[in-house]
């Protein structure tokens, strides 16, 4: 596994106002490509860092998986769609050689960065979770050939059931956090974090089935700033439909003490 923190795995080297380098870590795979939450992760730190707005934050991620991401340089080409008084729109499509001098698109996101609206109302009437004290559960090691390498650069405490368990219902549950501490959460983390457990349909089956991100949606709903960097985040999913090989997830992110982070919602297709 890598030595570095996955806060700093995400920058890219600015080229210009329009191109960013992203290098792609070896050690983060999920199968032949980097996990999606690496890739996205790096896209939306490359939108905030071109936005250069300390005013507005990421509050939408709307991304397309296209192709695996593999190891080494990939082009981040960034464009920005809108720049309104309170709105800004940045699309980001990362660009790599994937032989013999074929230069594809893998990946393309559109990140939504918004002021802050004083004097609007504010209320969630999502349930909390039952979540015990995360420093009472054990993590475990999710790695080959137990899990994907990726798995390995993160501490997992499971508190629901376990991929191919046979359960009866498609759900997971758990705290989730990288294993290298990290010195501060923003947006580009919490989609990592996002994306990092098990798809949760796999806990009911009973053989081992790859399966794949095809779009990743995550809304932001607490200021990343306001994290503790040393506090693991709680993953709550659930999977309620699934036909012809794709299942729709939807998943949250809380904070130990029940503050809502971040909704994500994933089309994943069921590899044969």
């Amino acid at each position: 596994m890598t030595s570095l923190p996955l806060d700093r795995l995400l920058d890219a080297v600015r080229v210009d106002d329009t191109t960013s380098i992203f290098t792609v870590p070896d050690g983060w795979q999920q199968g032949r490509g980097a996990f999606g939450g690496l890739v996205i992760g790096a896209m939306v730190r490359a939108a905030t860092v071109a936005t250069n707005d300390d005013s507005r934050r990421v509050r939408s991620v709307t991304a397309e998986l296209l192709g695996p991401v593999l190891p080494g340089p990939a082009t981040l080409h960034i464009e920005r769609l809108h720049q309104g008084s309170g709105v800004s729109a940045v699309r980001v499509r990362l660009l790599q050689d994937t032989g013999a001098g074929v230069v594809e698109e893998q990946c393309c996101a559109v990140i939504v960065l918004a002021k802050s609206r004083p004097g609007t109302p504010q209320f969630s009437h999502r349930a909390v979770p039952t979540m015990p004290d995360w420093r009472e559960v054990d993590v475990v090691a999710v790695e080959p050939p137990l899990g994907p390498v990726f798995a390995g650069n993160f501490n997992f405490r499971p508190t629901g059931p376990w991929p191919f368990s046979g359960a009866p219902v498609p759900v997971a549950a758990g705290f989730i956090q990288p294993r290298e501490p990290v010195t501060a959460f923003d947006a580009a983390l919490v989609a990592a974090c996002a994306d990092a457990w098990w798809p949760a349909v796999l806990s009911t089956l009973q053989e081992v089935r790859p399966m794949a991100t095809i779009t990743f949606a995550l809304e932001l709903l607490t200021d990343p700033a306001h994290l503790d960097p040393a506090t693991p985040l709680f993953h709550d999913a659930r999977s309620e439909t699934g036909v012809d090989g794709y299942c729709v997830e939807h998943r949250a992110l809380w904070t130990p003490d029940g503050l809502l982070v971040a909704e994500n919602q994933q089309l994943f297709a069921i590899i044969c």
